[in-house]
């Protein structure tokens, strides 16, 4: 599937819209430049579960977790992994076998560490918005 998103609160709504269609435990890898809204997709699946509070990049904590409406949501950011083995310091494999949603931004940075993703979400700059692309 692919779309054009022409603002900020589009790419939010892509993102509750998720909610409403991911199954309680998934693996979602979101690719896309700094800036091209990853975040912010994450932000309105988050939305979409009730979270009121910011939604932040966890790019030097590696992982924001989240328990709403009965469901748990782990969002990380492998910017700045150094070396995919980090992964396993940080008990990746505990974080993924459990019944989540987890959404990863940047997995390319934990190649041969992480399992084949459930969804691929690619975002990318276009003219004044993104343009979507989900794989599964």
């Amino acid at each position: 599937m692919q779309q054009f998103l022409p603002s900020c609160e589009a790419t939010e709504q892509i993102g509750g819209s998720l909610y409403q269609t991911l199954p309680a435990k998934c693996l979602v890898f979101l690719h896309g430049d700094l800036g091209a809204g990853k975040t912010t997709l994450v932000r309105g699946f988050l939305r979409a579960a009730g979270h009121k509070g910011t939604v932040k990049s966890p790019t030097y904590n590696l992982v924001e977790e989240y328990h709403l409406a009965g469901k748990t949501i782990y969002h990380f950011d492998l910017y700045r992994l150094k070396d995919p083995e980090e992964l396993e310091w940080i008990g990746i494999n505990d974080y993924l076998s459990q019944e989540a949603v987890c959404f990863i931004e940047w997995p390319e940075q934990g190649r041969k560490y992480l399992p084949k993703p459930d969804i691929s979400i690619t975002l990318t700059a276009q003219q004044e918005g993104r343009r979507l692309e989900i794989l599964k």
